[in-house]
């Protein structure tokens, strides 16, 4: 094995860029689950945002213009989760499950005539003489916009809801909603917000993938990405700075394995790299039964239904 081959910089900046579509849909998730909606269906929203981002980016030749029709993409499906879970009052789990397997077919449906061809993706931005400087200027001044407007939205995220009056109501809302209802606030309208909010960053993460980690459509290619941002959120204890943290580390292990496995590591890199997956599926498995809520300070009204009758 040659671990000399690995270079540190080039490996923490692909970690940065691997993460980036995941903390935007762990960030959108967390937003939604302080909100007191659980939304399982992030993976469905993901890939929808991910073909309709590389549908408007192939015609228009402009990428930007495909990670807005993605944001919004994914805020549509995302109320139409709101509008089954928050109006008609059905079961969220349920519902959200629903909206993942109807992503996953709509998305192969339309992304069908493109597949195999090529998108225009985003350049990185020239911080000049800054990213010439050695292992900083690679890691931290060499990526394209996104993944700067990911960490700004983990800033802005963290202080919308710790200093501000708008974050205060929405977890009034997570924590509460009856006595939030009872105190005048929309407790429906609240939850819209969240979740348009929530499928607008997943819509992100899924253009992300599609135009410019792999600036080509294919089936299913979000595999499973939407899933580990879930678990991701309860391990960050629906906290913007750990839900950062536990994007990079789930996106370093991806790297890390393909590092390695290029260094000529074999033994034990699967194990490496099904570890994000097998972390997933037992978070999950613990949410849905209900029992994290104590132990990891989850919202107290999470997956509880609201009705304004009461």
């Amino acid at each position: 094995m040659d671990f000399s081959s690995i270079n540190p910089a080039l490996l923490v900046a692909a970690l940065m860029v691997s993460s980036t579509p995941i903390l935007l849909a762990a960030l959108g998730e967390m937003v939604v689950e302080r909100a007191g909606v659980l939304n399982l269906g992030v993976e469905g929203m993901m890939i929808m945002g991910a073909v309709t981002g590389f549908v408007v980016g192939f015609n228009t030749e402009i990428p930007a213009l495909g990670f807005v029709a993605a944001a919004g993409s994914g805020a549509l499906f995302a109320l139409l989760f709101g509008l089954l879970t928050q109006v008609l009052l059905s079961n969220q789990v349920a519902t959200g499950l629903g909206l993942t397997l109807m992503g996953l077919g709509l998305s192969s449906l339309i992304g069908k005539p493109y597949e195999g061809m090529k998108a225009p993706s985003l350049p990185k931005i020239d911080f000049g003489p800054l990213s010439d400087i050695p292992f900083f200027g690679r890691v931290l001044f060499g990526h394209d916009a996104i993944v700067y407007l990911s960490l700004g939205m983990v800033a802005a995220v963290w202080y919308v809801l710790r200093h501000t009056r708008i974050g205060l109501i929405l977890k009034a809302v997570g924590e509460n909603h009856d006595a939030a209802h009872s105190l005048g606030y929309k407790v429906v309208r609240i939850r819209l917000a969240a979740i348009a909010f929530g499928g607008a960053c997943a819509g992100l993460g899924g253009a992300y993938l599609s135009l410019v980690r792999l600036p080509q459509w294919t089936e299913g290619m979000t595999a499973g990405a939407g899933w580990i941002a879930l678990a991701i959120v309860v391990f960050a204890s629906w906290r913007a700075g750990r839900v950062l943290v536990g994007a990079y580390l789930f996106g370093g292990l991806t790297v890390l394995q393909l590092n390695l496995q290029a260094a000529g590591m074999t033994a034990g890199v699967q194990y490496l790299s099904m570890s994000p997956y097998l972390i997933t599926i037992l978070v999950l498995v613990l949410i849905t039964s209900g029992r994290f809520k104590g132990a990891h300070s989850a919202p107290a009204s999470l997956g509880r239904l609201f009705e304004v009758t009461r």
